[in-house]
C-alpha cells in the first residue's frame, strides 16, 4: 500500500526504516500536538485556532514533481517536448527511502522542487509566454547559472502541464557570490517574488486571490488584525492599488517580505532556517513551539495551504475561502523537516581573523553570552516586547527571559504575529545573513553598533518604511564601548 495513503488511514504514527532502525513519522496535523502549539496573541489572550486533523486529512493528497522554467535561449534541446508528453511523477517516492541519507535527500527534493499548488496556472497563453520567456517582464528576470528562472516551475499533474511557483526556495534560498545556491537563509534578491506576482497576478506573494474578494479585500484579509484598537491595517480595505503600491514596495526587498498573516506596515525579515538549531520557538515573535521535526512539518503545512486564520471570534476568511485545498503526504513533510534540520552554515571566511579573539573577550566581558549562549549563541528563550507584561500563567508555561531589549514592538503587538514576545536570535551565521533585527532595518554590523541609529533622522540601509528615515531603537548593548572594542567585537561576531 502506498505510504501516503496509509498515512491517512492510520491513527498512530507510521514506523519506517531510518538508518537501520525504526522511526515514527509524526502526523503533520495532530490534534494533541496542535492544542498548545501556537503562542497566544497578546491582545486577545487566546491562541489562533487550527483546522482539525479530520478536516486536514479529508483534503486531497498532492505529491507531484516539478521542473525548471528556463530563460530565453537557455532551455535544453527537446525539453519542452518531453514536458508535453510527461506523466505525473511523485515528488516524494516512498520506495526510494531506506536510510537516513535517503530521507534527507528526499527532503532536499521536497524543499527545492515543492510548489504552491494553489498558484498553478493552466492557461495556454500564459504558459506559452513563460515557455518563450521573451516578454519584457520575464526577460528582465535574472536567470540562475543553469539558465533557470528563480521561483518559476513547471508541474505535471493529472490535469496536465501547469505553470507554478517554488514554495520553500522562494524565500529560503541564497545565491552566493560564486553563483552557488545555499538553502536555509533568506533570499538575496526579489526575482522570485516578481515571478510569483507575474504567475498569480498578485503583488509579490503577500496576498492570495480569494474567491469572492476584490484585490483590496484580499490585501486586508492578508494582514488585518481587527482586535487591535485603531488597527493600522484597517484602511487597506478601502485603499486603491495606487495607494497601497508604495507601501508594498517599501515592505519588499532582499531577505524581506510581508507574507500572509504578516504585515506590509511592520514587515519581518525572512528567518534563516539554519538558525533553528538551539531554538525552542519558530518565527521572530515565537508564534509556535519548536519541539522537533513534527513542528517543522505542521508549520510548513500551515503557511502553505492550511492556515485557518481564526483568531478567537475574528474569522479572517469566509466559509468559501476557509478550506484546505490539498495536503502533502506526511512522509514528504517529514523528509523535508529532516533536511532542514540537517542544514549547516557554509565555511566561514572570517574564521581565524586576529581581532576575533579579542572580540570574544569583549563578548564575554559585556555579558552577551547570557542571552546568546554558545554553542548556538542563543539561549532559545523569549524576551518581552517593549510595553508587554505577560500573564502569570503564560510566564509559567513558556521559557521567558523577563526583560525587554526595547526594539520596535510593532510586529509583536500590532499584528497577527503579536505574541508580545521576540525570541532571542542565534548569532551563528551573522556574516552571511545581511539583515539584522527582526524587521531587517540594518544590513551591516557596523550599522547595528552605530549610536546614530537611535536618532529620528537616521536613514537605515534596510527596511525604511514610507518615510525613508526613522530611528532604529533597542538592543543598545555595545553602543557605548570604544571604537577599537567595537571593531574587535564585530570581528568576533562575523567569525561565528
Amino acid at each position: 500500500m502506498n505510504l501516503s495513503v496509509r498515512s491517512l488511514a492510520l491513527s498512530c504514527a507510521i514506523c519506517l526504516p531510518l538508518a537501520g532502525q525504526k522511526v515514527d513519522v509524526p502526523r503533520a496535523w495532530d490534534d494533541a500536538a496542535l492544542k498548545d502549539w501556537a503562542t497566544p496573541i497578546a491582545a486577545l489572550g487566546l491562541r489562533p485556532s487550527h483546522f482539525s486533523a479530520a478536516e486536514y486529512y479529508a483534503s486531497p493528497v498532492d505529491n507531484y514533481r516539478t521542473y525548471p522554467v528556463y530563460a530565453a535561449g537557455r532551455e535544453p534541446a527537446g525539453y519542452w517536448e518531453r514536458l508535453q508528453n510527461a506523466k505525473p511523477v511523485p515528488l516524494f517516492d516512498a520506495a526510494a527511502v531506506k536510510t537516513k541519507a535517503d530521507w534527507i535527500a528526499a527532503g532536499k527534493r521536497v524543499f527545492e522542487e515543492g510548489d504552491i499548488g494553489s498558484f498553478r496556472r493552466y492557461e495556454p497563453a500564459l504558459m506559452e509566454e513563460w515557455h518563450k520567456a521573451s516578454s519584457p517582464r520575464i526577460a528582465a528576470m535574472k536567470p540562475r547559472k543553469d539558465g533557470s528562472i528563480p521561483g518559476a516551475r513547471w508541474v505535471v499533474t493529472p490535469r496536465g502541464l501547469a505553470l507554478t511557483t517554488e514554495n520553500c526556495t522562494v524565500c529560503h534560498r541564497r545565491e552566493l557570490s560564486d553563483a552557488q545556491l545555499m538553502d536555509g537563509p533568506g533570499m538575496n534578491d526579489v526575482t522570485a517574488f516578481s515571478v510569483a506576482g507575474a504567475v498569480t497576478n498578485v503583488p509579490g506573494m503577500a496576498t492570495i486571490q480569494l474567491p469572492g474578494d476584490s484585490e483590496q479585500m484580499g490585501i486586508w484579509r492578508s494582514f488585518a488584525a481587527p482586535w487591535i484598537k485603531d488597527d493600522a491595517h484597517g484602511v487597506l480595505k478601502t485603499m486603491s492599488p495606487q495607494q497601497t503600491g508604495p507601501i508594498f514596495l517599501a515592505a519588499f526587498g532582499p531577505n524581506l517580505t510581508p507574507r500572509w498573516s504578516g504585515s506590509i506596515l511592520y514587515p519581518a525579515k525572512i528567518p534563516d532556517l539554519i538558525a533553528l538549531k538551539g531554538q525552542k520557538y519558530i518565527d521572530h515573535t515565537g508564534t509556535h513551539r519548536y519541539r522537533g521535526p513534527g513542528d517543522i512539518m505542521r508549520y510548513a503545512a500551515m503557511v502553505t495551504y492550511s492556515d485557518k486564520s481564526d483568531f478567537g471570534p475574528h474569522r479572517m476568511l469566509t466559509d468559501e475561502q476557509r478550506k484546505i485545498p490539498y495536503h502533502l503526504p506526511d512522509e514528504a513533510l517529514y523528509a523535508m523537516a529532516l533536511y532542514i534540520e540537517s542544514l549547516q552554515p557554509p565555511p566561514n571566511p572570517n574564521a581565524g581573523v586576529p581581532q576575533a579573539a579579542a572580540g570574544q573577550k569583549i563578548f564575554q566581558r559585556e555579558g552577551c553570552a547570557g542571552c546568546h549562549t554558545p554553542p548556538f549563541y542563543t539561549n532559545g528563550k523569549l524576551t518581552l516586547a517593549d510595553g508587554f507584561t505577560p500573564p502569570q500563567e503564560l510566564a509559567r508555561e513558556y521559557d521567558i527571559l523577563p526583560i525587554s531589549v526595547k526594539t520596535d514592538p510593532a510586529l509583536a503587538l500590532k499584528t497577527r504575529k503579536g505574541t508580545g514576545f521576540y525570541k532571542v536570535p542565534s548569532l551563528r551565521g551573522l556574516w552571511y545573513r545581511g539583515r539584522y533585527l527582526h524587521d531587517g532595518a540594518l544590513t551591516t554590523l557596523e550599522e547595528m553598533f552605530d549610536p546614530a541609529r537611535l536618532k529620528a533622522d537616521f536613514v537605515p540601509s534596510g527596511f525604511k518604511g514610507i518615510d525613508k528615515q526613522r530611528a532604529v531603537p533597542g538592543h543598545e548593548f555595545g553602543l557605548q564601548i570604544s571604537a577599537a572594542d567595537r571593531q574587535a567585537l564585530i570581528a568576533f561576531l562575523r567569525s561565528l
